[in-house]
Formats: structure tokens, sequence, C-alpha cells
């Protein structure tokens, strides 16, 4: 199944792109129910307090979470792998090209150093099939006072890429559940 997207995307050179001629092979959606209002789930992935306290799957820590959420804005993220995994650190940026508060975030993740230099995935010890951007897109829906989330990765070039980004995704929204249970 060869689809093609329309998200934007910006270049390594910060020119604002399309990506409508990027072939997509697989795309990786997840939907949650959370028991708190919209506002509650936006913040958690808007506010740098709240991301460091549910990115990355179990047993990773968040120390950095700089977020910028505008468009053209690019927040950058850092998971940890715990001591018994090696500690190793992955840096993200996730470079803004559709916020609407409360409803849509759509963004491009990049695979980066620790100053938002974007690298190779392979070079982080990501498998093959990890694109070099992944365009994102969140959907935030009230559904009487809780929210129906939804997030959809596209660009995947192997199945089981698919389900490694779907396993740690699943791990980050129980995480994130957490946390906005308890603000």
């Amino acid at each position: 199944m060869n689809r093609r997207i329309g998200a934007r995307r910006f270049g390594m050179d910060g020119e604002r792109k399309r990506v409508a001629d990027v072939p997509t092979t697989h795309k990786m959606t997840l939907t949650r129910r959370f028991e708190v209002p919209v506002a509650d789930v936006w913040r958690a992935w808007t506010e740098p307090d709240l991301v460091r306290r549910w990115w990355g799957p179990a047993g990773f820590t968040a120390p950095l979470a700089e977020m910028d959420v505008v468009v053209g804005g690019r927040s950058l993220v850092c998971m940890q792998a715990p001591v018994g995994m090696g500690g190793f650190r992955y840096y993200n940026t996730w470079t803004y090209t559709l916020v609407h508060p409360h409803r849509h975030l759509e963004f491009v993740q990049h695979f980066t150093d620790e100053h938002g230099n974007p690298v190779e995935p392979s070079s982080v010890g990501m498998p093959d099939g990890t694109p070099f951007e992944v365009p994102h897109l969140l959907t935030f829906v009230d559904r009487e006072g809780t929210t129906e989330f939804t997030v959809t990765e596209y660009g995947y070039t192997a199945p089981e890429v698919v389900e490694l980004s779907r396993a740690g995704m699943t791990q980050c929204l129980d995480k994130l559940a957490t946390v906005v249970g308890s603000t």
C-alpha cells in the first residue's frame, strides 16, 4: 500500500516544504480515551514540566523537554533509557506545522543530537525502516468532558518498526494517563 500524505514539514534548512510526495507504506495509529477534559491532555503534550513526567516508554525518564508549540516552532525532547538498558539518551525534535489548540497538533519528528541537529535514526540504534523524519498528527476530541485522543505517525517502511513505535507510544500514553489523572 503506497500512499501519499499531505502534511507540511520543514527541511533541515528550516524552509517550509510539503510532504505530499513522500511515499508512505505504513502508518501507526493509536486512539486512547482519557477520563479528563481535553485541556488536561493538551497541556500534557505542550507544557515542559508535564512532558518530562511521561515522555518515553516504561522505565525511561525524560530529563529534557524544551517546548516551542507554535507553527514553525521546534521542541527538543529527550528520553533516557534505564541504567540496565545502558542509560542512553535519545533526543528528538518536533517541528510544528499545525497548532490548533485543544484540537490538533501536527509536527515532524527527527532523531537528533543533544543540540537538536538531525541525525540518521540508525546512528542512535534505531532499526531499518525508521524514516529520517516521521510526520505526526495528534487529534483531541471532547467526548462529554472526557478526551478521545488519536496519534498517527506516517512514513514507516517496515511493519516491524510500526509495531515497535506502537509499543513505545502505548507505554508513553499509559504514563500520560497517570500524569493527567494526577494533575
